[in-house]
């Protein structure tokens, strides 16, 4: 059973579809670590453009599934969650390693550098089958969300 489902992610992230990149979070030490599933399917809004004859998730969405779920382990800490938004401010050490294609399970493991009141440091790494996709240190910024 997650310990968040994708209501509960909507809950704490402000990303919907087509651009949630996480379907549950599995794993959860607060302020620590976070663990995250991904489920790609032959569905997915990208793959009608990358590649239509051999589909292929783009890096930078594994990456970004990786900041969603580090967000989630950093929204956790406000209870004014719902007034803030999460921004990238940095990417550094990106490697993509192989392959998501449709059908994987992408397992998206987030642990904590540094989780401050407004700027954040995280290491993640994405991996199906135990074999790493991608990894990248993302730091971002929580900000207040604009008024509507």
């Amino acid at each position: 059973m997650p310990i968040y489902d994708s209501v509960a992610i909507q809950q704490i992230l402000p990303h919907r579809y087509p651009f949630l990149l996480v379907d549950k979070i599995i794993e959860l030490e607060p302020r620590i670590r976070i663990v995250g599933i991904k489920q790609v399917t032959v569905n997915e809004h990208f793959f009608a453009g990358h590649f239509p004859q051999a589909p292929v998730m783009p890096g930078v969405l594994q990456i970004e599934a990786l900041a969603q779920v580090g967000a989630i382990l950093a929204l956790r800490e406000f209870e004014n969650r719902d007034s803030k938004i999460p921004f990238f401010s940095g990417i550094q050490e990106a490697k993509f390693r192989r392959p998501v294609v449709p059908g994987d399970t992408l397992t998206l493991e987030v642990t904590a550098l540094r989780i401050g009141s407004r700027m954040q440091k995280m290491r993640g790494v994405a991996m199906v089958d135990g074999n790493i996709t991608a990894e990248a240190i993302i730091m971002s910024v929580i900000a207040d969300r604009p008024e509507e």
